[in-house]
């Protein structure tokens, strides 16, 4: 079995699902949530949460939001050659799988997802819930990406790792470097630790190397 594990958040879409909240409906007089989470005071989960309690709840904002994230045009049609070559796609996000789940049918991608569940809550917004009866589940973030690639390399022949954010630097480090993809944030700190990995510009790039 060939297995890509993938994170979804700026690296299957161009812009996070939070950063767009952040810049439109969060006001400014609210915390820097995640400056709260660097400094200790919040969980990864709970920096989410706040910002996904910004979130619209009229159906036509929801729909610009998921626009907006700008999925990779190519997105379906790179899966379906994933499948067809015998690669089970398995996403995992530090997000919310209201959104991933959405943007998934809309491009005709069927996958394996393991992220935070959300449901829209007239007057509270996109309200995240922790993934409680999931084994990969993990009290500071939801979902525990590594422990999710440690299941796929125990089942897996030949598993890769696509990822941009810090919370894709420990399940990158369990692939090998060939099979290591990363851009932004991880493609800087792989480098900054002397550490192998291969650069994509967009997620389709992913499939074309590993087919």
């Amino acid at each position: 079995m060939k297995i890509l594990v993938s994170d979804f958040d700026g690296t299957i879409t161009r812009r996070d699902f939070y950063a767009l909240l952040a810049e439109r409906y969060v006001p400014a007089s609210a915390p820097d949530y995640f400056a709260e989470y660097r400094a200790g005071r919040l969980s990864h989960f709970d920096a989410m949460a706040a910002y996904f309690a910004h979130a619209p709840t009229d159906e036509a904002s929801l729909e610009a939001l998921l626009r907006d994230t700008e999925p990779d045009p190519g997105f379906g049609q790179a899966a379906a050659r994933l499948a067809a070559a015998g690669w089970e796609l398995v996403i995992v996000s530090a997000g919310c799988r209201w959104y991933i789940d959405r943007i998934l049918q809309a491009h005709g991608v069927q996958a394996a997802v393991h992220a935070n569940p959300g449901r829209i809550v007239p007057g509270r917004g996109l309200v995240l819930e922790r993934p409680v009866a999931s084994p990969f589940f993990a009290p500071d973030v939801g979902i525990d990406k590594a422990a999710v690639t440690r299941d796929a390399l125990a089942r897996g022949e030949v598993v890769a790792f696509a990822g941009d954010g810090p919370p894709d630097v420990e399940p990158a480090r369990l692939v090998p470097a060939p099979r290591r993809f990363a851009r932004g944030f991880l493609a800087e700190e792989l480098r900054r630790r002397g550490e192998g990995f291969r650069w994509y510009h967009r997620w389709p790039e992913v499939v074309e190397a590993l087919l």
